[in-house]
């Protein structure tokens, strides 16, 4: 047993999820200010690879969820991600869903949320990205994450992301259009193409205003049947978008070790983690099939390993994400993974 698994044992687990989240962000802050972050930063081993028409170092990055508000992206870059997708932001700062809303699967390596887009709001996260980079030191790449704010209509969704373009996207390297959060009334069904379509348009109108060229991604989830996954794919192609995210969180609780009456006992929200390892490989084989290398594919979900890693690329993902284990594997996770990964190329 590692020492961070006798910590997470005797400690973490025994704690609120999220409380232990908000300890753990602590803690990673703490050691960027004391330089102990500095021990596990990825090195020149780490083969940088080229994607989005940005210089990654590493393949391996942080899904969104972890740095809702972008309070650690230095801190965990040195941890070894190559990329920090923070967020999801949304236009509007909002408290999220009622607590508990976030709980572990120990069994399945899992989580469940209903986080609801808890955030500081557009404006806060952008003053604080603004910040970020003005301090001129090397950094990650940065993508953020932009979702719609609970009290916006769903018929307003287009301008409700625009907003968050405008505050975010000067200080972003990468934005990913997030349509498929399980936590937010009617989020998901503007992952349609109908519904969808005026939502990037939107986004490319801002980014063009702004004088921007900046990477845009839409996020999916993997619930979506596959002839709707065929059609994000076919219209992120259309509206020339740089990417698709795949995946995000998922409703079903299908196979899973944990009890059921533990797992009822949690109630709604998205799965992440271990159990969604093959339909979101599945979800990769047809992207790679669908788009043929016309858009970069991030692959997320069920990703423990490097591996899990290796695999993701040799089915045509250009990048591949995490969350769920760095809960259980802890702050070395990323850097060992980035490494054995470049070893072995």
């Amino acid at each position: 047993m590692s020492l961070y698994s006798f910590i997470f044992n005797i400690f973490f687990r025994r704690l609120d999820a999220e409380f232990a989240h908000h300890i753990g962000m602590f803690a990673i802050r703490a050691a960027y200010r004391l330089r102990i972050t500095k021990l596990a930063k990825i090195d020149r081993r780490v083969e940088n690879v080229s994607v989005l028409g940005l210089n990654f170092p590493g393949v391996f990055g942080l899904a969104a969820g972890f740095d809702k508000n972008a309070v650690a992206v230095r801190a965990l870059g040195e941890l070894g991600f190559s990329h920090v997708e923070i967020g999801t932001v949304t236009a509007l700062a909002q408290p999220g869903n009622e607590k508990p809303r976030l709980f572990r699967l120990v069994a399945d390596s899992a989580l469940i949320n209903r986080m609801g887009f808890n955030n500081q709001g557009a404006e806060i996260v952008s003053h604080r990205l603004q910040k970020l980079r003005n301090t001129g030191q090397k950094l990650p790449i940065i993508g953020v994450n932009i979702g719609k704010s609970k009290v916006v209509d769903v018929a307003d969704a287009a301008q409700d992301y625009a907003t968050s373009t405008r505050f975010l996207a000067p200080f972003a390297d990468y934005l990913a259009i997030n349509v498929s959060s399980p936590n937010t009334p009617g989020l998901r069904s503007l992952q349609s193409v109908s519904s969808l379509r005026p939502i990037l348009a939107a986004v490319q109108t801002e980014l063009a205003k702004l004088g921007l060229n900046l990477p845009v991604l839409v996020k999916i989830a993997p619930d979506l049947a596959d002839e709707d996954i065929l059609e994000v794919a076919q219209l992120a192609i259309e509206m020339k978008l740089a990417g698709i995210i795949a995946t995000n969180t998922t409703v079903s609780r299908t196979g899973l070790k944990t009890d059921a009456s533990m797992i009822e006992k949690f109630g709604a929200g998205g799965l992440s983690g271990a159990p969604l390892k093959s339909r979101s490989i599945e979800v990769l084989d047809l992207l790679a099939h669908a788009v043929g290398g016309r858009l970069a594919i991030i692959s997320v979900g069920g990703v423990e390993t490097a591996d899990d890693v290796t695999q993701r690329l040799s089915r045509g993902a250009d990048l591949v994400q995490g969350y769920t284990g760095f809960i259980y594997r802890g702050p070395l996770w990323a850097r060992q993974i980035n490494l054995e990964v470049s070893a072995k190329k």
